[in-house]
């Protein structure tokens, strides 16, 4: 039996400018997290950063998004 990959739909992956605006910060702002590993994203086949919505909202309980 293969073990199984968490598949994200195209629903759950939001782009840097929409994650940024629900966390309150700069694109730029948030790409630096990902780089220090506060949040991590996937990348489209062209090289687009995608965040997992359920990643952002996390961020926004935790408080992590201060600036």
């Amino acid at each position: 039996m293969q073990p199984t990959q968490a598949r994200h739909s195209d629903e759950d992956l939001i782009p840097v400018g929409e994650a940024a605006s629900m966390l309150g910060v700069h694109p730029d702002t948030l790409k630096r997290w990902e780089r220090a590993g506060k949040i991590a994203s996937d990348r489209t086949p062209t090289g687009h950063r995608r965040f997992r919505r359920g990643d952002v909202r996390t961020l926004l309980t935790a408080g992590a998004a201060t600036r």
